[in-house]
């Protein structure tokens, strides 16, 4: 009989274990795509907020891939290509989701399976119809988009690429925008940080002190402003994974530093948004990054990130000696500028 009881015990452990795993496979996101000419590679899938706060990989073999994402409720995620290009999707239970292209046009991909993704999709072909179009042109179309669809959580990636995520945002108009969104939209994670972002960005302007915010050096000492005294700080975030964010090292902050640290004026600091510190690390090698660099491996998570209300990548922030904010989003020659006329 005691055999029989532990029999049976184990019986019904495993009966549990295959109903949880089923459950689990029936809960799950199918992502499944072809991407003619994109061969064997592998694609990073990074979210969007703290839905889906990690990252993960898709492999792709001649072509194709297929895989699950385990998932509670809708998320947003980007897939990251080698050559740094994201295409946005939603995902939530039960779904299947299809991504479809070439790897000649990764910017205009196809992602398909539902509403939200159908409505997402159908805004970037309208996009990409129109013949070289303007900054204005594009933030026509955009803030016609979020209007039309106040329930739909792609409103809120359209309201940060192309309104909060541009050199010089109107942020009146983004609060505009923001405000006839429907409370289920406005209560998601990426929309609760972007309003409170429309709040603090009030305090990150020319002329106010930097917030106090930690990173972590390649060293893993934690460092701050004040580790670079007497000094002007430019402050340059990036990613490994991030195309433009490595033109930018090579081509802006290099040259910018072999010019000025002779003279000891100008300090940089490199903070990546990498959650794979071989990746980042293998970057700085590879790119000459000679200045101090910081990374907590948290991403969009990070703390600095929060504080200094970054949106997008790269981005730079210059303070003077005494942490007073002197311009945000500088190119080498404004940096330069500025430094000379204090």
């Amino acid at each position: 009989m005691k055999q029989l009881h532990i029999i049976f015990c184990l019986l019904a452990t495993l009966l549990l274990v295959s109903a949880c795993e089923k459950k689990q496979t029936t809960d799950a996101v199918r992502l499944s795509g072809e991407i003619k000419g994109l061969g064997n590679d592998t694609i990073l899938v990074c979210g969007m907020d703290r839905l889906f706060g990690h990252l993960d990989t898709l492999t792709v073999q001649n072509d194709k891939f297929s895989d699950t994402l385990s998932v509670d409720t809708l998320i947003g995620v980007y897939l990251i290509f080698s050559d740094g290009t994201e295409c946005p999707l939603y995902a939530d239970r039960h779904e299947r989701i299809t991504i479809s292209g070439s790897a000649d046009n990764l910017s205009a991909l196809r992602v398909t399976g539902s509403p939200v993704n159908d409505e997402l999709t159908a805004f970037r072909e309208e996009l990409a119809a129109l013949d070289n179009p303007s900054a204005t042109a594009m933030q026509k179309k955009a803030a016609a988009f979020i209007r039309s669809h106040p329930a739909s959580a792609a409103s809120i990636y359209v309201l940060e690429k192309y309104f909060l995520q541009q050199p010089d945002p109107d942020y009146k108009l983004i609060e505009e925008l923001s405000d006839p969104l429907t409370g289920e939209v406005k209560d998601r994670p990426d929309m609760t940080t972007l309003l409170d972002f429309l709040e603090e960005s009030k305090k990150l302007t020319e002329g106010r002190n930097l917030p106090f915010f930690q990173v972590t050096d390649t060293e893993g000492k934690k460092i701050s402003r004040n580790a670079f005294k007497n000094q002007y700080l430019l402050i340059h975030f990036w990613a490994s994974w991030d195309a433009a964010s490595r033109q930018s090292n090579k081509e802006d902050l290099r040259p910018l530093y072999e010019s000025l640290k002779k003279e000891q004026k100008l300090a940089l600091l490199g903070i990546s948004l990498d959650m794979d510190r071989q990746a980042w690390q293998d970057a700085i090698r590879h790119d000459g990054l000679d200045w101090t660099q910081a990374c907590d491996l948290k991403g969009w998570e990070t703390d600095a990130v929060k504080r200094l209300n970054l949106t997008g990548l790269p981005s730079n922030i210059l303070v003077n000696s005494k942490g007073r904010i002197m311009g945000i989003n500088l190119t080498p020659d404004e940096v330069k500028e500025k430094i000379e006329e204090e």
